[in-house]
């Protein structure tokens, strides 16, 4: 699996000269399998530079197709929707899977952000590719395009959010934005088997764990968090990710040092660390 950064920040778009380096769009992933097949995690606003990407491609003629997979639908993983070019090509087809108890009830979610008071596009409908949904069941496994999946879900302030686990040929990528554990708790038995000895582990880390004192019913993870999370799982490599937007990237660079030093404490000195920045691709 090739795995390519689209978004890392968390909450809304953080453009500007003090966030250049690791990019202002919120959060988007893409995954290439070995196939060839391409899935997308999470639709923030880095998933309209990939849309581009994608049109020299058959998704400009009309004839691509991807899967999608949403952690959860606040607004900075889905406010890239309604941009995504090739979504509005007759002939691309797109399979969403996402945390709902029913597919019906995933689309509608998806179709409120298109009310007229919101958007211009006004309604799914108008929209040219061909779109189907899929309501995960937390804690299922199942195949797409020869690719393992299993879904958890994780603490998040008032809800939940989908950490995902992909494995192909025995190799092995987790996603786990917008984690929020309890505090002191990390997380549950659950979750850290889906974390497993995964050969790269997406994790989130909007805090530092000074200002996460503060905001901790926000639902997110501290860099310090992510780091214990990757050595309780025994984890190859550790990718911090959702920066809060107010960090300029100094002092993500500063974290990522931090991160590094909390690792070696916590007896994870064989993880890799690794700070997500926009175009940034990892093989796994």
């Amino acid at each position: 699996m090739r795995i390519h950064f689209w978004g890392v920040r968390g909450s809304i778009p953080a453009p500007g000269p003090e966030t250049n380096r690791y990019g202002g769009n919120t959060s988007c992933v893409s995954i290439t399998t070995k196939a060839d097949a391409l899935f997308i995690v999470d639709m923030g606003t880095g998933v309209v530079p990939l849309g581009g990407s994608l049109l020299p491609q058959g998704f400009g003629k009309g004839q691509g197709s991807a899967t999608i997979f949403l952690s959860h639908a606040h607004w900075d993983h889905i406010q890239g929707f309604p941009f995504f070019a090739p979504i509005f090509i007759p002939g691309n087809t797109f399979h969403v899977y996402g945390n709902a108890r029913s597919s019906s009830m995933l689309e509608g979610i998806l179709e409120g952000q298109m009310n007229p008071h919101f958007s211009p596009i006004y309604t799914l409908k108008n929209l040219g590719a061909n779109i189907e949904f899929h309501g995960v069941t937390v804690g299922e496994t199942f195949a797409v395009d020869g690719v393992t999946v299993c879904a958890r879900a994780n603490p998040h302030g008032s809800t939940t959010s989908l950490a995902y686990r992909f494995e192909e040929d025995g190799r092995s990528f987790v996603y786990a934005s917008d984690a929020g554990y309890p505090e002191g708790d990390g997380p549950s038995p659950e979750m850290l088997e889906l974390y497993r000895g995964a050969d790269v582990m997406l994790h989130d880390c909007t805090y530092a764990p000074e200002d996460q004192e503060t905001r901790r019913n926000r639902g997110f993870s501290s860099f310090t968090e992510a780091a214990a999370a990757a050595v309780a799982a025994g984890v190859g490599k550790l990718v911090m990710s959702h920066y809060d937007q107010d960090y300029a990237d100094d002092f993500v660079d500063e974290c990522k040092v931090r991160c590094r030093a909390e690792l070696d404490r916590l007896g994870g000195a064989d993880i890799e660390l690794v700070a997500a920045a926009e175009g940034l691709e990892l093989d796994v």
